[in-house]
């Protein structure tokens, strides 16, 4: 065990003194890294504070029960104690014909048409607020009220829950993307910087495989070597993102003062921050195996 671990400390040792004697070579690298990185991690935080902010606007969507015109006193007294039972609902109102008649006539100025009314007609209504806003549970919720006995029409104002959820999607969406494209370009960043490695130290390849030493002992210094880079770079990509992050929050702050809220971007979260650091390491690594694989293959000692 002590061997083993020997082993893998002398390796680390020797790839962490070839970076610093090639300062330059190293430091384009890591820019590179962190730059690529940085991208789809922005994004992706973007998009989790658009979530946030979304869960926190006051505006949530609403479903209007309209009852039969001639619907009695029992139906609603019923239909109330329904949503009260019901486990999606969060809140709601009834709201009785004369007094939407009444708001109707102040909100339109329509006196003097209603006044040639023989009778009232509009129905009494009750005015839901769900307690989510997913649009598929919303839609379920309003196609279960329109069965309900006395109920004439079901109305849903969802478009907005819609267009939301659909935009949060399409930001997810592009941040994976852009996350596979980038990080197949680090990989191959990588892997390059690791051929150049391996061509300038043939030769001391070769003298190891003709003294006997294994694929893999000769493999260890550079996979060291990609995955540090790898883990570099995502340090990087993370002092990138938080920086940007204060740099973006002096304007979005003042921006949501005009809009009386105390809303602010946050940076990324502790999990986030080590599966971005887990991420750039292993690809890193596994750039450097592809790379050292396939040239190790071609190099045989003469």
């Amino acid at each position: 065990m002590r061997t083993w671990l020997a082993q893998h400390w002398s390796a680390l040792a020797l790839v962490a003194g070839r970076m610093v004697r090639a300062p330059l070579a190293s430091l384009l690298t890591v820019i590179v890294g962190g730059a690529a990185l940085s991208l789809p991690a922005g994004l992706y935080l973007l998009v989790q504070n658009a979530e946030m902010l979304a869960a926190a606007v006051p505006a949530k969507p609403q479903i209007s029960l309209f009852l039969a015109l001639d619907a009695k006193q029992d139906t609603a007294n019923r239909i109330k104690a329904e949503l009260g039972r019901y486990s999606g609902v969060k809140g709601f109102r009834f709201v009785p014909r004369d007094q939407a008649l009444r708001e109707l006539q102040q909100g339109a100025s329509l006196d003097d048409m209603m006044k040639g009314l023989e009778r009232n007609p509009l129905p009494d209504a009750f005015v839901v607020e769900p307690a989510g806003t997913d649009p598929d549970a919303l839609e379920r919720m309003r196609a279960a009220f329109a069965r309900w006995p006395g109920v004439e029409h079901v109305q849903l104002d969802s478009a907005w829950a819609r267009r939301l959820h659909a935009l949060l999607a399409l930001g997810r969406q592009a941040a994976l993307i852009l996350t596979v494209l980038l990080g197949f370009a680090l990989a191959v960043i990588i892997g390059n910087t690791i051929r150049l490695q391996i061509l300038t130290q043939r030769e001391e390849i070769e003298v190891s495989k003709l003294i006997g030493a294994s694929d893999p002992f000769i493999r260890r210094p550079f996979l060291y070597y990609g995955a540090l880079h790898g883990l570099i770079g995502g340090l990087a990509a993370w002092a990138i993102v938080g920086i940007s992050i204060l740099l973006l929050n002096q304007n979005v702050v003042e921006l949501s003062r005009l809009y009386a809220s105390d809303f602010r971007l946050h940076g990324i979260s502790l999990g986030d921050s080590m599966g971005l650091l887990a991420f750039s390491s292993a690809l890193g690594w596994a750039g450097a195996f592809l790379a050292v694989g396939r040239y190790l293959r071609r190099i045989d000692p003469r």
